[in-house]
């Protein structure tokens, strides 16, 4: 299934794996937000934990050139730590509805979301970062 990414963290323009990940190979990157999720500082990188009623993520919704799809898939599937099927994963790519703020339009899009061990250990003490915004992290 072909769906766009929505990327909070290090993807976002201006971040540092934008450009080594992304550039030239979008067709169009637009601000949006996943709800029922709250936003967590990590190493140098965030971590979005769904959390029903928790607040909003605030990111971009990347849709990528066909041409790139699958390549891009799995750089960001290794860049995120992702593994099918495996509990020790940092992230777990799932699918979520975006808000687009352009026309407040849901979209369906690819999240990498904390995987189950990094959310148990962040909701336990881990540092959110407010607004849901990585860049308001201060």
């Amino acid at each position: 299934m072909t769906l766009p990414f929505f990327v909070y963290g290090t993807l976002r323009p201006g971040e540092i794996n934008h450009d080594l990940f992304l550039r030239g190979r979008t067709r169009s990157e637009e601000p949006g937000r996943l709800a029922d999720a709250v936003l967590y500082a990590g190493p140098g990188y965030p971590y979005a934990v769904e959390e029903p009623g928790g607040g909003e993520v605030n990111g971009e919704l990347v849709t990528a050139l066909p041409e790139s799809y699958g390549a891009l898939l799995a750089e960001l599937d290794r860049l995120e730590d992702y593994v099918p099927g495996d509990p020790r994963s940092l992230y777990v790519r799932v699918e979520r509805k975006i808000v687009r703020d352009a026309d407040g339009a849901a979209v369906r899009a690819w999240v990498y979301v904390a995987g189950p061990a990094v959310t148990s250990r962040l909701r336990a003490g881990g540092r959110r970062i407010a607004g849901g915004d990585w860049r308001g992290r201060g």
